[in-house]
């Protein structure tokens, strides 16, 4: 096996009690970037970063059910596909313009909500999740 001094994939994850917010995410920023620089495979890249999401948002004592990310397919045009996550089991998929995650994908815009159950349309995944922060992103062509 490898050295004791080895970095292992596990490790991004362990964020020290003393960072600050900014130095989490600096951490997570620098984690993903190391985790990703020779995978090109976007599942691979999206689980990892869902991981690194929900761990750094657990380190700073922010309570999180779900971490991840929806994604479109060819044929299901505007439709949103359950792709990699952390967390509760979610809705496997959304019609753009339905619900919090559906306006995101639809209207191109970050979606910042504090209580889900006023959000006309709300589609409920799941009963405890009363807050969203969702931003549409896109791909990105592959490094040459």
């Amino acid at each position: 096996m490898g050295s004791s001094d080895e970095f292992h994939h596990a490790d991004h994850v362990n964020y020290a009690s003393t960072l600050s917010k900014e130095e989490i995410l600096e951490q997570l920023l620098l984690s993903y970037e190391a985790l990703s620089e020779e995978q090109t495979n976007w599942v691979c890249n999206l689980s990892n970063a869902s991981s690194l999401i929900w761990h750094a948002y657990t380190s700073l004592g922010i309570s999180v059910n779900w971490a991840g990310f929806y994604v479109t397919q060819g044929s299901e045009e505007n439709v949103l596909l359950l792709g990699p996550f952390q967390g509760k089991v979610a809705c496997q998929m959304i019609r753009f313009g339905k619900g919090v995650c559906g306006t995101a994908a639809s209207t191109k815009e970050t979606q910042i909500v504090q209580d889900v159950n006023k959000y006309p349309g709300h589609i409920a995944c799941d009963g405890e999740t009363k807050a969203r922060l969702l931003f549409p992103s896109y791909p990105v062509m592959a490094r040459h």
